[in-house]
């Protein structure tokens, strides 16, 4: 699905390595902005609803890490992956699953979330509000394409994926290049 809709602005507060801070905990906040993010690039951004839960862990971020170069050869910049968590869980799991290719974005307030019209109610899982599965391929901050898994709804039963897989992704990507 193609759009033309630009992504909200919005301030991210990340958790950022500074080797000059001693002790184990090395890092400092740095503000984000949608700007940093999304401007004078092209990069797919996937949401998902939890750092450290199974489809996320097991699928869809290590098969967007595994396929980045594949990306890159379609035109992407970067690819980030973002979720209603904290800069410290986010950081946590980046570190856990190895991640050297896929940025990871902490919307741990919701904010972007919600502004983009994904925020759910996860209650039935414990989880409280988080992020609809989904993903966008973004061109200097305008949506280009969107896939959005279907079923959109609070406290959904259950969590489909596939249209925001990488694999299709990269599909839609190739068939748009050779069209």
């Amino acid at each position: 699905m193609t759009m033309d809709r630009r992504v909200p602005s919005v301030t991210f507060r990340t958790r950022v390595r500074d080797e000059s801070i001693e002790g184990p905990n090395p890092y400092r906040w740095e503000d984000k902005t949608s700007d940093d993010y999304f401007s004078s690039k092209r990069v797919i951004l996937f949401s998902l609803p939890g750092a450290f839960t199974p489809t996320c862990s097991t699928y869809q971020l290590p098969d967007f890490e595994n396929l980045y170069g594949e990306f890159q050869k379609k035109g992407i910049d970067e690819i980030y992956c973002l979720s209603v968590n904290d800069a410290f869980v986010m950081n946590a799991w980046g570190k856990a699953t190895g991640l050297q290719k896929v940025k990871l974005i902490p919307d741990g307030s919701g904010e972007f979330t919600r502004k983009m019209g994904m925020l759910v109610a996860k209650d039935n899982l414990g989880f409280g509000l988080r992020s609809w599965r989904y993903a966008a391929v973004i061109k200097n901050g305008v949506v280009e394409q969107w896939f959005e898994e279907d079923g959109f709804s609070d406290n959904c039963e259950t969590d489909p994926y596939g249209v925001s897989s990488p694999q299709n992704i990269l599909e839609t990507l190739k068939a748009s290049a050779s069209a």
